[in-house]
């Protein structure tokens, strides 16, 4: 288990150019060159209307599907797990500790599929601080059950906004985190805090002996507070970051990398910092999770209420289309579905929305190939 009181190695900043691009007054994307093993499949977006799964939801943040059907659902303000089966949800249990209050609660979880052992890692906000603990997942589907908890990461401060609290498994079988810089702008650039960050942990807690600095679970640093993670098909990481005024950003992940808050603010192209790969108006966007299928990133938006599907391997650079816009309110979560589809969760009895009847929901968005124009 890693703590915040662990003295954390001093993270170097290197020697990274930010992109050229300049910001406007309209969502701008960068020059972004995609690797040369960039994937052949064909991008996709939205197609149809979306199927709702479930509703009645109570301020849903993060959703985790498992090999076998069944689905976990996290909520923030009843601190509880929720499993969809079949179409019907229950409640798995409450995760002990969570103290709700503004931004924090219970926020992201995710999985970890070891043959028959299956266990639920969750990213709440505590009485102290924000924490990443793991329990096994006992039981059947449909019949879940929550065992102990154990520690994974402790000590991430907390506060009323900015907590960050995305977790996901990269192809690496690592897990990472996200940690906002919890209301306190300076922790982004300070190499001996755990605010401001992108983590990078073994499934245990300890910290992978090939992260950036020796000892420390830092993997990228200089964010405000990143909501959404995703891979695509080389292993390259992107991660969806709310600004604070102006722009809202996309950023391509860098071991190491230092993203320029509180420095810059979206495109600044100040040396030593890397700027997003596409930026919008925090009016339209507000990013929370995000989701990568088929060439295509799909970004959850909450102030925005919209779906972004993203074409970061666009031959003229990175491209964004807006779908839904105001149709569902406020979007939390984005993950991959079943057989090619996506899943969306909306966020509207967070205390800021408004909320419509059945929310907040589950839905499945089918998708078919880009169209042109």
């Amino acid at each position: 288990m890693v703590s915040s009181r662990m003295l954390v190695a001093a993270v170097a900043l290197g020697l990274l150019v930010g992109c050229t691009s300049s910001p406007g007054p309209t969502p701008s994307g960068s020059t972004f060159t995609p690797p040369a093993s960039s994937p052949q499949t064909t991008p996709v977006q939205p197609a149809g209307t979306p199927e709702v799964l479930a509703t009645g939801l109570t301020s849903p943040w993060s959703v985790a599907r498992l090999t076998n059907g069944s689905a976990l659902i996290s909520e923030r303000d009843t601190a509880l797990i929720k499993e969809l089966t079949d179409g019907e949800v229950r409640e798995v249990g409450t995760i002990d500790g969570v103290v709700p209050a503004g931004e924090g609660g219970l926020l992201g979880i995710a999985t970890l599929e070891l043959g028959d052992t299956i266990w639920l890692y969750a990213y709440f906000t505590g009485e102290s601080d924000n924490r990443v603990i793991r329990m096994l997942l006992n039981g059947r589907p449909g019949a879940y059950s929550l065992g102990d908890a154990e520690p994974i990461i402790t000590g991430i401060r907390k506060a009323s906004n900015h907590n960050g609290g995305r977790i996901a498994f990269g192809p690496d079988g690592n897990l990472f985190v996200t940690a906002g810089d919890a209301g306190d702008a300076s922790l982004a650039q300070d190499p001996n805090t755990l605010n401001g960050k992108i983590l990078r942990l073994e499934p245990d807690g300890s910290v992978p002996v090939d992260n950036p600095t020796s000892g420390s679970p830092v993997y990228s640093f200089g964010h405000r507070n990143p909501q959404g993670l995703a891979w695509d098909e080389d292993g390259q990481l992107w991660a969806s970051e709310f600004g604070q005024n102006t722009w809202d950003e996309l950023n391509r992940i860098t071991a190491g990398g230092n993203y320029g808050w509180p420095i810059v603010e979206g495109v600044g192209q100040v040396a030593g910092l890397i700027d997003p790969v596409y930026q919008w108006p925090t009016s339209d966007a507000s990013p929370s999770g995000l989701a990568y299928i088929d060439q295509t990133l799909f970004m959850a938006a909450l102030r925005g209420e919209r779906l972004w599907a993203i074409y970061p391997f666009a031959a003229s650079g990175v491209d964004a289309v807006a779908w839904f816009e105001g149709e569902f309110g406020r979007l939390r979560d984005a993950v991959p579905g079943p057989d090619g589809s996506l899943w969306v969760l909306t966020n509207n009895t967070d205390g800021r929305g408004n909320p419509r009847e059945g929310d907040d929901k589950l839905m499945q968005v089918r998708l078919e190939p880009l169209r042109e124009g």
